[in-house]
């Protein structure tokens, strides 16, 4: 094991359920000791890719790698691996406190101080029953779980659904302030992309059951440029660039395209009196998953994907 997490493989993995292709064939690689957002919309395969890494369940094809071996019934990975859902996975009948104890058995790196500190944080009284709870304080205390069991592999998926604004923030400060003092590898599943920007050092984007993308963050956000001026202009220099939308007004133009631009790039747009400015991750994000987008992008590269 890494000191600062399990690393994760993804060889040529399929998921059907009956009729339904959850994954297709994805090869994936995620860096031990990073938080890695993984982003899609609804249906992409998010939620499935989880439960294969946390042994939920076995691929119907390809191979599932933690820490370099198949989690499947493996009583060296298993326990290190704390996946969260927003569904809960969590015994709803027993007290909050009861509860706790029962992780802290099974969890060898879990921290009841810090499971204490989050109980404070978010108002959460032990003594309740989950299936008692709001929906907003059951994520918040599958967040408690999650981040207290401090697994080498901690996946959360969608954990935050439910949460108030600053809910929200409190768990996102509390993530990453524990996360720099215990390393590990975080895969964090949102659809809030803004609110995790911040946060994120690698970015995995699944499309209809596939990587669309997988790349760090830093680098991704250099890709997206949005490029404002004459929409003659405009068109003419981003031509031969993969462009992701496309906004007019008038005779001018806004043109998201995806692609680092050198240094002649940007003293031709300042000689054009062309605009460049950055686009966010959830810019990205709406734009590469857009079906439109998807269906025009295809088209350009004839059919290939």
């Amino acid at each position: 094991m890494s000191d600062t997490g399990y690393g994760v493989t993804l060889r040529g993995v399929t998921q059907r359920f009956g009729s339904v292709v959850a994954l297709d064939d994805v090869d994936l690689q995620i860096r031990a000791g990073t938080i890695t957002g993984l982003l899609g919309r609804n249906g992409s395969g998010k939620t499935t890719l989880s439960v294969l890494l946390a042994a939920f369940r076995r691929p119907t094809a390809g191979q599932v790698l933690v820490d370099g071996q198949d989690p499947w019934e493996n009583e060296r990975v298993v326990p290190n691996v704390c996946l969260i859902r927003e569904a809960g996975d969590l015994p709803a009948d027993e007290r909050m406190s009861a509860v706790l104890r029962y992780v802290a058995d099974r969890r060898p790196f879990f921290d009841p101080d810090l499971a204490g500190r989050l109980m404070d944080t978010f108002a959460l009284d032990p003594r309740r029953r989950p299936a008692r709870l709001s929906r907003g304080q059951r994520s918040a205390f599958g967040i408690v779980v999650g981040l207290a069991s401090r697994a080498p592999l901690t996946v959360l998926d969608e954990v935050h659904l439910g949460l108030d604004a600053p809910s929200r923030y409190a768990f996102y400060d509390a993530l990453l302030d524990d996360y720099l003092a215990h390393p590990r590898t975080i895969l964090l599943s949102s659809h809030l992309v803004d609110e995790i920007d911040r946060l994120v050092e690698d970015v995995v984007v699944l499309d209809r059951g596939r990587v669309l993308l997988a790349q760090d963050a830093e680098s991704l956000r250099a890709q997206g440029v949005a490029v404002t001026g004459p929409s003659d202009l405009v068109e003419a220099f981003v031509a031969g660039r993969e462009v992701l939308g496309r906004q007019r007004l008038g005779r001018t133009a806004q043109l998201t395209v995806r692609a680092e631009l050198s240094a002649d790039d940007v003293e031709r747009a300042r000689r054009e009196g062309l605009e460049l400015g950055p686009v966010g991750l959830q810019d990205l994000f709406v734009h590469l998953t857009d079906p439109q987008n998807r269906l025009r992008l295809s088209g350009e590269r004839g059919g290939d994907r």
